[in-house]
Order: C-alpha cells, then structure tokens, then sequence
C-alpha cells in the first residue's frame, strides 16, 4: 500500500467542501497556536528551574499536559477519522473537549504552582471528564464505520485516553498528598509510567505505522496491520502489568510488565527500520527527527527495564527522574517536531504551492537543529558534571526554541490566508473559534499565575526580620536536612526573640526545596546542596515544608515552635497533641536508647509465682525522636510479660504509685469475680490479686479503671503467656504485643478525640513504633522461631506476618489451627482486639525477613520489624 502526501489519512486529499476545508484549516491553526504556547511557557519555566520552586514540575506539566496533549486530543481526532473511514464530529464539540482538557490542565498546573489542592482537583476532574468525552468519540467512530487497513491504529489512541485518565487520578493522589509517603514512590513511579509510555508512547507507536512510511515515500508493509495489533497487545498489556505492579510496590510485576512494552517497541522498530528504502524522504528532516525520537524510546524503554530488574523500587525512582528528561525532550518533543513539520503544511495550506512553502520555513536549518538537539540529550541523558548536563539543557532548548520561532513565522503566513477578509462560501475564516479564547485565556491564566508568584522570596540567606519582630541579641543556627520525604528536625522549639538561621541540606537523591511560611525560601537543591535561610528575630510560630507536589501533604513539613507559646485547636483550648505527620520512622532514636527485649524468659521455677506490679507515670520514647509520657505497669508501656504452665498459680501485688489517678488491673488468664480483685485503687494504695492460669494461651492483662480505652490507650496493658502442656522446645521464642499509640498529653481531649475516632498516631509492637527496624531480632539459618502474639487495641487487631516465610504452625485463642504434621502452610496469624496466640517458622536461609501488621496503614506507621538472620 503506498500513501501518498495528500492522503486523507495524514490529513491531505480533497475534503468535501470548501466550507468544510477551511473550517478544518481554521481549527488546526488555533489549535497548534495553543501547543505553540504551551511549549514557550514551558521553555520559560524550564529557565528557571534552578530558582523557583516546582519549576522543574511546571516545566515537564505545561509541555506533556499542555502541549503533547493538545497536539494528541487533535490528531488522534483527524486520524481516527481518516483511517476508520468514520463522518467527522460535530466541529462544536470537539472544540468543547479541546477547550475543556486546556482549561483543565489550567486548572492543574494553577492549582499545583499555587498550592490550592481544591483547584487542583477541579481541574483533574475537567480533563478526566474531557479525555473521557475524547475517548467515548473515538470509540463510537468505530461503531458501523467503513473501517479498513489502518483501522487497528485507532485502538491506540483509545488505550492512551484510557492510560491518561488513570495518570490523572494517580497525579492528582500524588499532588494533594492522598497517596501517603508510604506510597509516594510506587505511585509515583506509576503515574510517570502510564503518562509517558501510555499516554505520549502509544499514540506515538500508533501514529508511526502511518505515518513513518508516509514520510518516507515508500509502500506500506503487507504484516503492518498484524504487527501493529501484536505491537498494541504487548505494549498495552505490559503497561497495564507495569503500572499495577509499581502501583503495589511489587518490582518484579512491574519489570515483567516493561519486559512486555520494550518486546512491542522492538516488533514495531525492526519494522520501521525495514521500511527504509534508498531513495529521498519527502521530508527528511521530519525522517530523521521521527527515526531518532524511536531511538530514544527504545533507549529509554531498555533503561527503565534494566533499573527495574537491577535496583529496589527507591533506587528506580531516582533512575527514572533522570530519565524523564531524557524522554521528555528526546522522544515527545522531538516526535511533535518531526510530525508537525510534515503535518502543519499538509493541513494549513490550501494547494500544493503553499504547502512547499509553508514546509521549507519548517525545514530550515533542520540537520542543525536536529544534531544540537540530540546532541543536548545525549549530555544530560549521561550522568557528566554539571556544567555538561546544563550545557545540554541548553542546547536542546536552543533546538526546540528554533523551531517554536519557525511555527510562529509558517503559523502567522498561513493565518494571513485564512483571515486576511471574510469567507464569501459561508464566512468562516471571519469567525473566531472558541479554541482562540480557550488558547488566550490558557496562556493568560498561566502567565499571570507565574508572574504573581515570581515575586515571592525565593532567594537563600534572605533576612526575615521585618516580619519576625525584635530580636533578643541571641542568634541560633540549625541544621537541616531534606531526605526520604522528611525534614529533620520535624519540630524545632526556640526562645522568643532569637534570631534563627536555618542551614539546610538536601540529602536526597530528588531535588527539594524548603519554604518557611510567611518568610523566604530555597532554590530547588539537587543532592549535596546547602543554603541559609536567615528569619531574623522569631516571635510566632510557624510551619516550613517541601514545595514540590504532594511533598507537603505527604508529610514533609517542619514546625518552628516559640516556647512557652502553646498552639490551640481553633477553640482556644490548649492543644499538646502530636499529629502523625511529625513522626519520621526513619529517624534515629535517642543516644543510649536501647529496644525492648523481645526474647520469652523462661517460665521460673516454682508452681506460685510472685510479682509486683508498680502503676506510674513514666517517660519513654515511643518512636525514634519522639517522648511521651505514659502510663506503665513495671515502668514500661506494655507491662511486664509473665510466664507460666497449666496450673500455676499467679499472685501479682498491685502498687499505684500514680500521685493523681486510681488504677486497677485485669488478668484475662484467670477466671474470678471481678469485684474485688479488679477494683480501682488510689494513689499509694496496694492490692493483691491472685488467680490459677487454667488455660493454655496468650492472653491480655490490662488496667481495669474507666475510661478503660484511656488507660489502654496510654500503655497500661501487657501479655501473659501459658505455655500449651508438650510444647516443643524451638530455638527462639519471642513476644510481639501489638497496640495503637496515641501521641499527646495523657487525657488530654485532644489526644481523646483520637482514640475515640480510632485515628492513632502510630501502630507498634511492644509499645515503640519501628523498634525492631532499627534493632532486628536475631536467628540463624535454619533455625526454627516461635512467634508469641497479643493484640490489645485497645481498637485495632493485627494480621501478623512475615516476609519470606510460611507459618507451620498456628496456635489462636487456645487451639492449634496448624501442627507442622498437616500438609497446609498459614501466612498470617489474625487476631481480633484482646485475642492472641503463636506462630511458628524455620528460617530457610540467610537474609532479612521482614515482619509486619499485614494491614499496610498499620505497617507503614510503625508495626513492623526485621528478623536478621545469619548464616
């Protein structure tokens, strides 16, 4: 099949009327005025990356959302047409739905320079309802269509609608901060995935199957229609594999996934090369351009697979940062340049002669601009010192600055023909299209936008001291560090009136900024960097953060708290909460902090054991960095666990030593009349309780005075362990009592507020959030582990599990579910508040096994640990 350059698949051939021919000419040229203008914002805000916050992401946005995008939502439109042999649209609306995804990419990138996570949803919600209008026209166009060879290629631009609506809700979780900073990276990682390889990588494919022989000049090939729909099956279905498995943070999935996409990519290169012929291209300055932006997509695609086979999902998103500049200005804008060269005149011009004009301003200088721009991405796709990697930005943005200059001068030629008068067939050339507004008011709105932001103080080592009032003479440096997704220190407390420099470091492999609210802030810091910021004499409290997207709302902010000025809940009723956003897990904790032992005692000699139990106040430190006051039994938040047989005898002394507040305790091992030996006793009182563990289990014992989920909540609560008669002997017996921990004064309302809303700060195992992440347990390889589980809430139960391992033996609520003797395996042991029980596992080799609360909002906030285990 040969297509020639006037097919009306491309755009060309005769349409059917004048009328129809010049409306068409009219909408594309306000359309690619728009890209046009997208693509100049987006070179400004590149420029001053360096300086301004989220620049870098205004830059990438205002060039994949605003120009790929519209140049896409038209093309496909104009193909999926020609090719299904389908009537075309009604002109209004499909200028509605191109107006609609601009006013809402508008919307996002407003929203997001301005932090203004409301607009940011609304103009999410404006493009997914537009791009889904998009996709809802093409896929009616297939339905009772003439159809024909190129019909398949429709099918990509129907699966890159659907890959950019997924990438809007996944944007839009990553801009407002839903996703979590538990989440951050996998979502990220998807949502960079399904953007450029579904929305920008199979449109491009798609297209590429037409349009590079058209190009060339030479006859189609006779298996393209098969190898596109094989190209489509394998790039799509691994996409969809990919993103799933970045999504859950399972890397294999995904590699697999990228596997799939990069074997549809070299099906659809290997034909592409062996269309090649020996003769001239009709344009080969578009030849070129599309040949080398299909070598970076290849290059790119084989990368990302090598860094998801090579490196863990943190690593990947590093990799992929410094990738996506790559693909950014290697294969989307080189793509547009290459196929806007070929395309503008095709369907600008109203003749042959105009065309060959029009394409000769576009092809100026082409083979130069075409080796300064690869050129440019050859250096900054390379990890080389600074001063190549910017010397490459600018190249590639001289190359792309080039071009934009020759579209505005075909653009102007050819909209002095359309509107030079009115339109004697029916007036349309003296029509303005909605697309005029949509274009002006885009690039207005977005104008305006940085302009009015461009004035605020972004510049290192600027004073505050205007805003911050007199100062003390007493001047206070701090260290600051930026780093996985956490400032540290998260809370910095100084005396009224000192003058406070903060110096901050980014430690991170991403760039971060931090703004200090009402005062200055820092450039974006690649790794290494360090600025001042100078706030003058502080007075007030204030919040400082991380500007870049969804950062803040993930949790990487920083409180700057003046003493003995305490913050009120809006009520003006002291608040001494601590909210979850200030705990950093990855944080280290305090010089001389040890963790609980989780090691079982042995159960004493002896059939009576005795043991005091202390009821206090005492301070401890329940995460890395953080104290809290508690209330303990022993001096510990959870008690004391005791151990015992069948039978044995427990006569445990109650003090409470708790200067203001009576206490009781509860033993659920024994079987009493609760009147008397579960009663609330006063400070300095005692109380003996004695009972017989008739039973075998892992039972609670908790403080038995109301409100008991205050006292629960504050870490009156411990385990005791009656040992199955014939229990075997393993080589480790550990205790693990899972609870809920809730940060903030003790009986506070707003710590109380928490607990009654179940909205705890952290989940912990043996009252400390991360202790066992940062001081594993320990066993060998081959060695069999016993794993003792108390659930006490005192609102949450636990689903225990560990990485690497099957469970062999599960023993709940005083029952074996599991003996090593059944053929089943177990994976979590599941217990409901108050409920407990083992597990047992034989470590098959050296490594470390994770050991978490399967419900992952638990996990990521504290409970889990590791099991370090040697050869």
């Amino acid at each position: 099949m040969y297509i020639k350059d006037d097919d009306p698949a491309v755009g060309g051939g005769r349409p059917p009327s004048r009328f129809k021919a010049s409306g068409l000419r009219s909408r594309h040229l306000a359309a690619h005025i728009l890209v046009a203008a997208w693509a100049v914002l987006a070179l400004l805000a590149a420029s001053v990356q360096q300086t301004l916050p989220v620049a870098r992401w205004l830059a990438i946005h205002l060039f994949l959302l605003g120009a790929a995008t519209t140049a896409i939502v038209v093309w496909s439109e104009h193909f999926a047409v020609a090719m299904l042999h389908a009537p075309l649209p009604v002109r209004r609306w499909s200028n509605a739905r191109l107006a609609g995804v601009n006013t809402g990419v508008v919307g996002i990138v407003t929203g997001v320079w301005a932090d203004l996570t409301v607009l940011t949803g609304v103009g999410c919600a404006l493009l997914i309802a537009a791009v889904t209008a998009h996709l809802v026209v093409l896929v009616r166009m297939g339905c009772g269509a003439l159809g024909g060879r190129l019909a398949p290629i429709a099918d990509y631009y129907r699966a890159a609608a659907l890959a950019l609506v997924v990438g809007a809700v996944l944007g839009w979780l990553l801009a407002t901060g839903k996703a979590g900073p538990g989440h951050f990276t996998g979502l990220k990682l998807a949502h960079v995935h399904v953007t450029l390889l579904g929305w920008i990588g199979l449109p491009v494919l798609g297209t590429l199957f037409m349009l590079w022989p058209t190009v060339l000049g030479v006859r189609m090939a006779e298996r393209t229609t098969r190898l596109a729909r094989w190209t489509l099956t394998l790039a799509g279905g691994g996409l969809l594999t990919a993103v799933a498995g970045l999504t859950a943070g399972w890397r294999p999935a995904a590699a697999c996934g990228i596997a799939l996409y990069a074997a549809g990519v070299a099906i659809a290169a290997q034909l592409f090369a062996r269309t090649v012929r020996r003769r001239p291209a009709i344009s080969a300055a578009a030849a070129w351009m599309l040949a080398a932006a299909t070598g970076w997509l290849v290059v790119g695609v084989a990368v990302d697979l090598v860094l998801l086979v090579a490196r863990p999902l943190a690593e990947v998103a590093d990799g992929i940062g410094a990738l996506v500049p790559v693909l950014l200005v290697g294969l989307v804008a080189q793509v547009l340049i290459g196929a806007l060269t070929y395309l503008l005149p095709i369907v600008l011009a109203s003749g042959p002669k105009e065309r060959a004009a029009l394409r000769a301003v576009l092809e100026r200088g082409w083979l130069w601009r075409l080796i300064v721009l690869n050129t440019g991405v050859t250096l900054f796709a390379f990890p080389l010192p600074h001063p190549a990697s910017t010397a490459g930005m600018l190249l590639a943005g001289a190359a792309g600055a080039a071009f934009l200059a020759l579209v505005a001068c075909a653009l102007v030629g050819s909209g002095r023909g359309l509107f030079a008068g009115p339109d004697k067939a029916g007036g349309v050339a003296a029509r303005r299209p909605v697309l005029w507004g949509t274009a002006a008011g885009a690039v207005v709105t977005v104008l305006a936008v940085l302009l009015a932001n461009s004035g605020a103080d972004t510049t290192a080592g600027v004073s505050a001291a205007d805003t911050a009032g007199t100062g003390t003479g007493t001047t206070r440096t701090v260290t600051v560090t930026l780093a996985d997704m956490r400032i540290r220190p998260a809370r910095i407390e100084v005396t009224a009136g000192t003058t406070l420099r903060l110096k901050v470091t980014n430690n991170d492999a991403q760039r971060h900024d931090l703004k200090v609210e009402d005062g200055p802030a820092t450039p974006m810091l690649a790794k290494g960097d360090t600025r001042i910021l100078d706030l003058g004499p502080f007075t007030r409290n204030r919040e400082a953060w991380c500007t870049l997207p969804g950062h803040r709302a993930a949790g990487m902010t920083m409180d700057i708290v003046v003493k003995n000025t305490p913050a009120t809940d809006g009520g003006g009723h002291e608040d001494h909460s601590t909210t979850a956003a200030t705990l950093d897990l990855s944080a280290g904790f305090s010089t001389g902090w040890q963790a609980r032992d989780a090691d079982l005692a042995p159960v004493p000699g002896g059939t009576v054991h005795k043991v005091e139990l202390h009821a206090a106040r005492t301070t401890v430190e329940v995460a890395p960095g953080v104290k809290q006051q508690m209330w303990t039994f022993g001096g510990t938040a959870p008690g004391p666990t005791l151990h015992g047989n069948v039978g044995d005898v427990f006569e445990v002394t109650l003090v409470n030593d708790d200067p203001t507040m009576g206490h009781g305790i509860d033993f659920h091992a024994g079987s009493l009349a609760p009147d008397q030996v579960m009663r609330t006793i006063q400070p300095g009182q005692r109380l003996v309780y004695r009972f017989r563990a008739d039973r075998p289990g892992a039972w609670l014992y908790h403080c038995s005075t109301a409100p008991m989920l205050q006292h629960m909540g504050n870490g009156m609560y411990g385990a005791v362990i009656i040992d199955p008669p014939g229990l075997a002997k393993v080589d480790h017996d550990y205790v693990l009592v899972s609870s809920e921990l809730y940060l903030g004064t003790p009986g506070s309302a707003a710590q109380v507020a928490k607990m009654r809303q179940d909205t705890p700060d952290a989940w912990v195992f043996n009252g400390v959030a991360a202790q066992y992440a940062k001081a594993p347990l320990t066993a060998k390889a081959g060695e069999r582990a016993r794993f003792w589980v108390v659930a006490a809430g005192p609102s949450d139960g636990i689903s225990f599990h560990i990485v690497g391992t099957v469970f062999d033996t599960v023993y709940k609520e005083g029952a074996y579910l599991l003996k090593p003797d059944q053929p089943g395996g177990s994976q979590v042991l599941d217990l409901a508040v108050a409920e407990g029980g083992f597990v047992e596992t034989t470590f098959p080799a050296a490594g470390h096994y994770s050991f978490v609360d399967h419900d992952m909002r638990h996990a990521e906030a504290g409970a889990m640990g590791m099991v370090e285990v040697s050869k």
